[in-house]
């Protein structure tokens, strides 16, 4: 589990294989504190470390991370987002972050505003009923809060800080971005859904 708190960021060195897996080659000094094993989320994505030394790590891609992300179009030099899972004893900034990523966005809107900046979103349909105003969203594993809801879209307020320390710093328009709801709001979309916790009764059966 991550806090959607951008701990370093990376240069891709590579991004190779096909459409049944790639393997991600990323340039950090965070590589030496990795071990082979360990959980990294690269862009808001849990991947698996494998090949860790002091300039960097390697992960491999399976075909449905790629069918579900926008890793498989990293090119090389891209700046990407970096965290590590968060420590039980650690304080929790940002929100719950899973690392599994729900549907990949785009940005339609990059530009300053006042001191700080706006970025505005298209969101797919599936995504809508998991967004609210004022809640939290998870942007290529940048933990952000809602400022503008619409049908199609949502607006988020940029301070510099974040703007200067993540890979929003070299985000334009057009670009496809990963986004995470928050788990919250998807357990409670699926209790409506369903009826009743799977397999529940007694105080956990939801009734009309």
């Amino acid at each position: 589990m991550f806090t959607g708190l951008v701990e370093a960021t990376g240069r891709v060195e590579s991004n190779e294989g096909g459409t049944s897996g790639r393997r991600l080659v990323v340039r950090t000094p965070l590589g030496a504190e990795l071990s082979p094993g360990e959980s990294i989320a690269v862009n808001g994505v849990c991947l698996t470390a494998i090949d860790c030394e002091g300039q960097g790590f390697s992960a491999d891609i399976s075909p449905a991370t790629l069918n579900a992300t926008s890793l498989g179009g990293l090119d090389a030099g891209r700046l990407v987002n970096l965290e590590r899972p968060v420590r039980a004893d650690a304080r929790m900034g940002g929100h719950f972050v899973l690392g599994h990523v729900d549907t990949v966005g785009r940005i339609r809107e990059w530009r300053p505003d006042g001191d700080a900046f706006w970025l505005e979103i298209e969101i797919p349909s599936a995504l809508q009923p998991l967004v609210i105003a004022k809640g939290s969203i998870a942007v290529d594993g940048i933990s952000l809060t809602i400022a503008m809801l619409s049908p199609e879209r949502v607006g988020l307020q940029i301070i510099p800080f974040t703007r200067a320390h993540t890979s929003l710093e070299e985000a334009r328009a057009g670009d496809r971005v990963n986004l995470e709801a928050d788990v919250l709001g998807k357990y409670v979309a699926r209790l409506m859904e369903t009826g009743t916790l799977a397999g529940a009764s007694g105080p956990f059966a939801v009734r009309s």
